[in-house]
């Protein structure tokens, strides 16, 4: 029940988000349902974590709250016996989430990110909003100043046009018209009434050069325009130029690439000092003699005895050096950083698969002793508390994931660590619950700052 109230209320956020996108296009029921499916697979990586703990405080808060811990516990089974079965479903749980993420994920992320990507780049079905001048269509700017409620009938018209072919121009304004599309939903069809036409072409032909233009205006009665609708039609991207994507991968699709690019870079650093060593200078210099005791220091500077045309030609050679070593380096050390960008991105994803079982586990060890300890059911304080709880982790893997993509931490410390933090907070909660803690007693918290506030006030009055 808390997985579907989680996955509906993230739903919604998709749908606020990404609501200017898809309404007004024209898109077929089925799209809008095929995204909202995809999306909800995307979701569970976040949905599954948060309805655990939410699920695991309610339940065992109100087995408290109704006194069943109590009689569980008289009955001589301790509270760690209690949350023994529910550990192993999580345990299942966990480890199904896991298989989830390896096979199912990466085809579910597939089909919506490009899924979402077409239909974000489809173009509006709403082609000509009133009073404003719309280029929906290639080669037209169409203004309508009023539609009727139909949305079929149409007042003060004016369409300008060019047919780039003919080299031709025409405006046309009408005061009255009817659009509607073809069968074959192919042509959006514009029948106009009362109306005048101007039109304007090149006068020079193969058979006659001369190059005024030709002027052409004539009235009508009615009139229609077909407008091609093909390219406006929502079409389907190749889901093979989104597979290079991390998220679309499976753990050996993962290590595969993280390898390569790792060779990539090794194989890269062995290169660099071979071309590096082709702009250095260096002289082969003799073996020391046993006979000459005493050497005179070589202490000649060529800049001192060269004339002003010599040290310009010296200079200029060595900033000509120094700029091709610059070059290369800044062009490799480029190479290096994408390569480098792209094994933390990898790696990432990769930890991903991980975390998400550990994390059910995790949330789990806080909320089934928290839920005994705060002893309230239902959604009220179960859901502050779980929100409260669920936001340090959502908080905290973000920033090791951004620190992981940065290069600051390693792959394993940046991804593990809210779950690193978190387990002994569980290990606690679990130790103070089975002694009958009472962390959240709001009395023992007044009587402790209270006492502490009168022996304040009666050092500071003897002072």
């Amino acid at each position: 029940m808390t997985f579907m109230i989680v996955m509906f209320v993230l739903l919604m956020l998709f749908l606020w988000k990404y609501i200017d996108d898809l309404i007004g296009k024209g898109f077929e029921w089925y799209i809008i349902l095929e995204l909202m499916l995809y999306a909800s697979a995307t979701n569970v990586q976040m949905a599954l974590p948060l309805s655990v703990l939410l699920s695991s405080i309610m339940t065992y808060g109100s087995l408290g709250e109704n006194y069943e811990l109590v009689a569980i516990k008289s009955a001589g089974i301790s509270l760690n016996r209690a949350m023994y079965p529910m550990f192993i479903v999580v345990l299942i749980l966990s480890i199904g989430t896991f298989f989830f993420s390896d096979y199912m994920l990466p085809k579910a992320n597939l089909k919506y990110y490009s899924l979402l990507y077409d239909a974000r780049q489809q173009k509006s079905a709403n082609f000509f909003p009133e009073g404003v001048f719309s280029n929906s269509f290639n080669n037209y700017t169409i203004r309508i100043m009023r539609k009727d409620a139909d949305g079929q009938t149409l007042h003060d018209i004016i369409i300008y046009a060019t047919d780039p072919k003919e080299n031709s121009h025409y405006m046309l304004i009408a005061k009255k018209g009817r659009m509607y599309r073809s069968n074959d939903n192919h042509y959006l069809i514009m029948e106009l009434e009362d109306g005048v036409k101007y039109e304007e072409e090149a006068g020079g032909n193969i058979y006659n050069t001369n190059p005024r233009q030709k002027f052409r205006r004539s009235r009508f009665k009615s009139t229609q325009n077909k407008l091609d609708l093909t390219g406006l039609i929502f079409k389907r991207t190749a889901e093979s130029e989104f597979k290079n994507a991390y998220q679309m991968m499976d753990l050996k699709l993962l290590r595969d690439t993280m390898k390569r690019t790792q060779h990539f870079i090794d194989s890269t650093r062995l290169v660099n000092y071979s071309l590096i060593t082709a702009y250095v200078k260096y002289f082969s210099i003799p073996a020391k003699s046993t006979e000459v005791k005493k050497y005179i220091k070589y202490r000649h500077n060529p800049m001192q005895d060269a004339t002003n045309m010599e040290k310009s030609s010296y200079l200029a050679n060595a900033l000509s050096e120094v700029r091709s070593v610059q070059d290369l380096v800044k062009n490799r050390d480029q190479r290096y950083k994408d390569a480098s960008a792209n094994i933390h991105s990898a790696s990432v994803e990769y930890q991903k698969k991980y975390t998400l079982s550990a994390a059910c586990l995790a949330l789990f060890l806080i909320g089934a002793p928290l839920g005994a300890i705060i002893r309230k059911g239902g959604l009220g304080l179960p859901v502050v508390v779980s929100v409260v709880f669920f936001l340090i982790y959502y908080i905290i893997e973000t920033i090791g994931e951004k620190e992981v993509k940065a290069g600051h931490a390693s792959p394993f410390i940046g991804m593990w660590i809210a779950i690193i933090i978190l387990t002994p907070i569980g290990i606690f909660l679990s130790y103070k619950a089975a002694n009958d803690s009472v962390i959240f007693d709001t009395d023992l918290y007044k009587r402790f700052f209270n006492n502490l506030f009168v022996k304040v006030f009666k050092r500071k009055v003897r002072l």
